[in-house]
């Protein structure tokens, strides 16, 4: 079993970041949450990936919310299941009356009647109706119901569209969230009537994911990008180079058009 640290260092790779492009990124967080605990020094950085130091709960933070991870998931790497909270709770036997405070704001399962989504939403949010999200007040509209109510989460996986990838562009937009249904393996060949009703695939592969229109022939998959996008298909050993992980079955789109991002110094 892979050691969290080294988890975490693949996740880093696979997203393309350098250490200084996340210590920037946790100073930005520290700034808006006004608290340096935030901030992952270069140094802490390679210790934590590298020497298995165990990151503080602010620095845990920060890797999840750079690297898009879910913060439940991440302290099971390190032993830590919050979902054995309320179990383990009832070793300790005050003698005092006192009150309850777990589940109030739960980091595992979600109570019935209650949806988890991968974002931080306002705990007054009614997911009845349509939110305006504030986390992504500045790059979202109104996020569609779909990708919230009414689904089995055990099937369903959500991504996030790097703002550099324009494979899908103007389908699938840099920066959008997408819904996936591990379910849907298999690639269709056939059944649609335009390019909305085709399928698109999200892929893993050896260099990280992408979202494409599939084809298969043979042993081979091809990995097809919107002819506006100007990017080229991309041939995969099926299988072997690359995975199917499902089918995008929900899109969120940034409205504002936006362009290549300028390279990083």
């Amino acid at each position: 079993m892979d050691e969290p640290g080294l988890k975490l260092k693949r996740t880093r790779e696979r997203l393309g970041l350098r250490y200084r492009d996340v210590e920037e990124f946790s100073q930005q967080i520290a700034d808006r949450r006004k608290n340096n605990e935030f901030i992952i020094a270069i140094s802490r950085l390679a210790d934590i990936e590298n020497r298995g130091v165990v990151p503080s709960i602010f620095k845990l933070y920060s890797l999840c919310a750079i690297y898009r991870l879910d913060l439940a998931e991440v302290l099971r790497w390190y032993g830590v299941d919050a979902a054995c909270l309320g179990a383990d709770s009832l070793i300790a036997e005050p003698d005092k009356t006192h009150p309850i405070g777990l589940g109030r704001e739960p980091i595992g399962p979600a109570p019935l009647g209650e949806v988890q989504v991968p974002l931080s939403l306002d705990p007054g949010v009614d997911l009845r109706k349509t939110t305006f999200l504030s986390r992504f007040i500045q790059n979202w509209g109104n996020l569609p119901l779909m990708l919230v109510a009414g689904l089995d989460l055990k099937q369903h996986r959500y991504a996030f569209v790097g703002l550099e990838d324009l494979f899908m562009y103007p389908l699938i937009q840099p920066g959008s969230l997408l819904l996936i249904d591990e379910t849907k393996k298999r690639i269709a060949d056939s059944g649609w009537a335009s390019e909305y009703d085709r399928p698109v695939y999200f892929l893993e592969h050896r260099q990280g994911w992408l979202c494409a229109w599939c084809s298969v022939s043979g042993d081979r998959l091809v990995a097809l990008p919107h002819p506006v996008s100007g990017e080229a298909p991309l041939v995969f050993q099926n299988g072997v180079e690359v995975d199917v992980v499902g089918q995008v079955v929900g899109v969120a789109n940034r409205w504002e058009p936006i362009g290549r991002l300028r390279a990083r110094s």
